[in-house]
Parts: structure tokens; C-alpha cells; sequence
């Protein structure tokens, strides 16, 4: 990385770059954590956790001193991020980069602890949960005024299908900020839907690309007019959520105010919702949650089935959610059906459904996803090239930005 960062700034670019904690820093601090304390208090957790991206910066710096590069490295607080009060999950509020640019005028690269600010009231440390440095990278540029932020990685860029699944899957070239959003909130792990979502508010192009070679990646940038809209651009799966169902619920009006005000006051995030027909007077309701909250959710939904007088709760484990993704879809009826017809045929059994305008997913048995991904990517034909009109404007994003 430091030798990328070397070659922009000979070239006569001004540099600012956001790091990660290395390898499996991140996980090893919260196995640490979790071996003293089960349940950590989040303030000293974001206390510890911000450390890895510290580590990374400061060595990130000493090694372009060794290359003859002047750098300086901040923390998300130095560097200006300024977030709310929320642990472990934050949400940046503002940006105040006066040191950082103050650094870039004095001909050095400024290096940023990525996933961290802090509290705009108390002043605590925070951290701005997974992918938060992606998040923070584009924050900064966009503060900083640039329109493009390149994201490197241990990827190529953005492909049809997760690769280790589908051998043949294709890297995309051009993806929209409403596929690339969709993608990412479908389990896409190589940007995460926060990044995504500011770029596209802010109209920062972003760039993805492999941290090993300086080859183009895939552009994520606006839709254009004369941009073609793939019925299927891709396909995402996600293997790490839970499903909550709460069983014998009165079927009265409130009840689900009642539950899903609850999830929100304790800051869990749902995603699908699926509420059963009536049936005396009774009606099960069904939603997904990370597994890292599965517990949490689980002891909200206890309570709320208490108060209520439902029958009780179930917590599922072992399901996986797989997504098609694609702008045409708005346009191309029978794609849900076509879907719904190659897992039927691969005897996959459907147990929630959820739909955008450009997006289809299905929650299914974890072991069943491997397959589902393979059995679609192969019926959508995803291994063959992109359109001609995609390939033109990434060619010319290339040109554009690697002059």
C-alpha cells in the first residue's frame, strides 16, 4: 500500500488516505474483550477497537518515511470526524479535516484512522461499526472536495457472484449507486451500504480496486441516460443473519408499532418483515437481524411478548438470504418468476421473500445458499460481458482518472 500511496503523491496528486485495522486485528481485540468481560461496555469497547486502525496509520507512515514520503497520521477525532452518541454503530454527523488539510498544504500525506470519530456532546471515542473506514474514506473526500474516492482491497473490484462460490463470475466494470446499494445491503461485503449511501448523496464516484496491482476495478457512479440497465448486474448472499419470529400475536392495530419501536430504541437494525395471515384472531410476525444481535433482539422480543400476550418467540439461526440485483428489473417483468422457478427446480424451499424495485431476495436454509447462487448466476447467463455503453464509461473513468 505504501508504494501506491508513494507513486500518486510523485505524480503530483495531494494524498489523504483512510486505513483499516490489519488482517484479523479487529476480531482478535473483540475475542480479547469478550474473554475478560461477555458483554464489554461499548464505550471502552470503541476505547479499544480503534486502536487497530491507530496501529495501522502510524505504521503505514514509517513506511513512506522509508520511501522518502512526508506523512503524518490522525485519529478519527484529530482528523475532524465528528459523529453521534452511538457505540459501536455510529453515524457521522459532520466533518471538520482542518488538520488534515493543513497537512495536504504542507506537501504531506495526511493518514486517517478509518471507523472511528468522535461524540459531538460527550466527546467519547466512537466507532462507526463494519466497513467503517470505507464510510470515513468517502466522508473525507467528499469534505475535502474530490469526486472520486478510491477504495483498495484484497478484490479485484465488485464481481457477478462471490467468486469462491462461482468460479466463473465476472468483475464488473460500471455499477450504479442504487445497484451498488442494493448489493451492499444484500450481504456484498466488499463495500458496505453506509459508504455507498453517502456517496451517492454527496456525488462521490466511487473506485474499487485490488490493493496488489494498480489495474482498474469497478466504478461506482450515478446512473446515466445512455447507460444500459442490466435486468441482473449481480447476485449477493448473506449467511450472517438470524430470523425472529414472534408466534401468537394478537392480530389488533399497534402491535407492530409496539415491537418494531421497541427494536429501535435499542438501536437493532431489521431487515425483512413478514407478518402471517390472521387466523383467530392470531397472526405470527417474522424479521431478520444480524446474529450479532440475535441475542439482544431476542431478550426485546421477550419482553414485547410479555406485554402483548403472545404465545411466545423463536430465534433461527441457520438461514441465508440471496439477492438478485438490477437496475432493468424495473423495466423486465418475470424475473421474480424465473427466480422463484430455478430454486423450485433446485429443490431450495422459500421461507421469506423481499423486493426493491431493483432487487429481489430470498431467505432460505444457510446450507442451501451455495447453491442457489450457482444455480442463478448460471441461469441469468451473469458470465458473459457487460454492455458495450458500460464498458465505454468505465474506459473512459480510467482515462479520465489515471491520467
Amino acid at each position: 500500500m505504501a508504494g501506491i500511496v508513494a507513486s500518486s503523491v510523485r505524480a503530483g496528486d495531494k494524498v489523504c488516505v483512510v486505513v483499516s485495522a490489519m488482517g484479523d486485528t479487529t476480531d482478535e481485540l473483540l475475542d480479547l474483550a469478550r474473554s475478560i468481560n461477555p458483554r464489554p461496555p461499548e464505550r471502552e469497547l470503541d476505547m479499544l477497537l480503534t486502536s487497530g486502525e491507530r496501529i495501522a496509520g502510524a505504521l503505514l507512515c514509517m513506511a513512506l518515511d522509508t520511501l522518502g514520503i512526508k506523512a503524518r497520521s490522525y485519529t478519527g477525532s484529530q482528523a475532524g470526524i465528528i459523529t453521534d452518541r452511538s457505540h459501536g454503530r455510529a453515524k457521522i454527523v459532520d466533518i471538520k479535516p482542518t488538520r488534515v488539510i493543513e497537512a495536504i498544504d504542507r506537501g504531506e500525506v495526511a493518514v486517517v484512522a478509518g471507523y472511528q470519530g468522535v461524540a459531538t456532546d460527550t466527546k467519547d471515542v466512537t466507532t462507526l461499526g463494519r466497513g467503517g473506514s470505507d464510510t470515513t474514506a468517502v466522508a473525507l473526500a467528499a469534505a475535502l472536495g474530490s469526486d472520486v474516492c478510491e477504495i483498495y482491497t484484497d478484490v479485484e473490484g465488485v464481481f457477478t457472484a462471490d467468486p469462491r462460490i462461482v468460479p466463473d463470475a465476472t468483475k464488473l466494470s460500471v455499477l450504479t449507486y442504487d445497484e451498488m446499494l442494493e448489493m451492499a445491503s444484500s450481504g456484498a461485503k466488499v463495500l458496505m451500504a453506509r459508504c455507498v449511501e453517502y456517496a451517492k448523496n454527496r456525488s462521490v464516484k466511487i473506485h474499487v480496486r485490488s490493493s496488489f496491482d494498480h489495474s482498474p476495478g469497478t466504478w461506482i457512479v450515478a446512473e446515466e441516460e445512455s447507460m444500459e440497465r442490466a435486468i441482473v448486474s449481480g447476485i449477493a448472499h448473506d449467511i450472517s443473519e438470524a430470523k425472529v419470529t414472534l408466534v401468537g400475536v394478537p392480530d389488533r392495530p399497534g402491535i407492530a408499532a409496539t415491537l418494531f419501536r421497541a427494536l429501535a430504541d435499542e438501536n437493532l437494525n431489521v431487515d425483512m418483515i413478514v407478518q402471517n395471515v390472521s387466523a383467530e384472531g392470531k397472526t405470527d410476525i417474522s424479521f431478520t437481524v444480524s446474529r450479532d444481535d440475535a441475542n439482544r433482539a431476542a431478550e426485546v422480543v421477550e419482553r414485547v411478548a410479555h406485554a402483548i400476550g403472545a404465545a411466545g418467540y423463536d430465534v433461527d439461526q441457520g438461514i441465508g438470504k440471496v439477492s438478485l440485483v438490477g437496475a432493468g428489473m424495473r423495466s423486465h417483468p418475470g424475473v421474480a418468476a424465473q427466480m422463484f422457478e430455478v430454486l423450485a427446480k433446485a429443490g431450495i424451499n422459500i421461507e421469506m421473500i423481499s423486493t426493491s424495485p431493483i432487487r429481489i431476495s430470498c431467505v432460505m436454509r444457510e446450507d442451501a445458499v451455495a447453491n442457489a447462487v450457482r444455480e442463478l448466476h448460471n441461469a441469468f447467463h451473469l458470465e458473459l460481458a457487460e454492455s458495450e455503453d458500460r464498458l465505454r464509461i468505465a474506459q473512459e473513468l480510467n482515462e479520465r482518472y489515471d491520467e
